[in-house]
């Protein structure tokens, strides 16, 4: 397992060892004891959540608020995406900011998400089946989003009409958001 540190501090590319020969492929999707060591975090998942989404579909940003806020794991099983981090730790040299990395199900990578981020992804291929490791369990009640095409942060997902939910067409902005979060 390699891992990779991002622009913004506490996310993580991860690269599983891959072993392929003519009859396919295996590799070790989580092992933590080797995530605690290469990482330096502590992190206990609980949760397992998996999405299956048709091309530009964008789904995010999403994450749960304290007490119920979340890492996670994300991963791509089939297809791939766009993923999409947004830095909301107050006092952080990078709030407000994002990152993003490309997953697919051909490059196996992984991308780190520390509470206090927001997160989404935009499908790239129909059928993308995507895969989340939870540190807490989902309480819809803590649960929030802002807005995908927020200008204050930028991203540039490539894609002019997303397809989107009701409830992601109605984020809020990152300047009407009182973060919880602290650096």
């Amino acid at each position: 397992m390699k891992v990779e540190k991002t622009a913004i501090e506490g996310v993580f590319i991860i690269e599983p060892k891959v072993f392929a020969d003519d009859r396919g492929y295996f590799f070790e999707s989580f092992n933590r004891k080797r995530f605690c060591e290469l990482t330096g975090l502590d992190v206990d998942f609980v949760q397992d959540n998996e999405s299956m989404s048709e091309a530009n579909v964008l789904r995010g940003l999403h994450f749960q608020q304290p007490p119920h806020a979340q890492d996670k794991l994300v991963r791509v099983v089939r297809g791939s995406v766009v993923d999409v981090v947004v830095d909301l730790r107050v006092g952080s040299p990078t709030y407000g900011k994002h990152d993003k990395c490309f997953l697919s199900a051909d490059n196996k990578r992984q991308f780190f998400v520390p509470k206090g981020m927001a997160h989404g992804f935009l499908t790239l291929e129909p059928g993308t089946i995507f895969s989340y490791k939870c540190s807490d369990y989902y309480y819809p009640e803590t649960e929030t989003g802002i807005a995908w095409n927020d200008s204050e942060i930028g991203v540039n997902w490539e894609v002019e009409n997303p397809i989107l939910s009701e409830k992601d067409k109605k984020a809020m902005s990152l300047s009407d958001f009182r973060s919880p979060f602290r650096y």
